[in-house]
């Protein structure tokens, strides 16, 4: 079953120490794969509703851990998400995704909590 995500969701996520924020930058088919285009946040929140809360106050500039993370859909399937919303991409986000194409990188097969050295 293919994940529901598209390009400009806001996604969230569960560690003990509490919820994480991605953002879907793209979605590419190579080879008869998917190839998630994503990027991670820095901060962590208490709650699902402080997490929203950050994502709609985004024009304060949400710190940025890592601003593109390539990832098959085997490795997304291993992190539980949940879709908080989506937003309209912006011109670099949507630039950065088409540079990551063309580059041709190397998609992780590994969850995005190994991948981003969480546990």
């Amino acid at each position: 079953m293919p994940l529901p995500f598209a390009p400009g969701d806001d996604l969230v996520f569960q560690l003990e120490s509490g919820f994480g924020l991605l953002r879907v930058l793209g979605v590419e088919e190579r080879g008869g794969e998917t190839i998630w285009h994503l990027m991670a946040y820095e901060d962590f929140y208490p709650d699902v509703e402080s997490a929203e809360a950050a994502l709609g106050r985004a024009g304060e500039a949400l710190i940025v851990r890592n601003p593109h993370l390539a990832l098959t859909s085997y490795a997304l399937e291993k992190t539980p998400v949940a879709q908080l919303g989506n937003r309209p991409l912006t011109q670099g986000e949507t630039q950065l995704v088409r540079n990551k194409i063309e580059q041709g990188v190397d998609p992780s097969n590994v969850s995005v909590l190994l991948t981003l050295g969480l546990r």
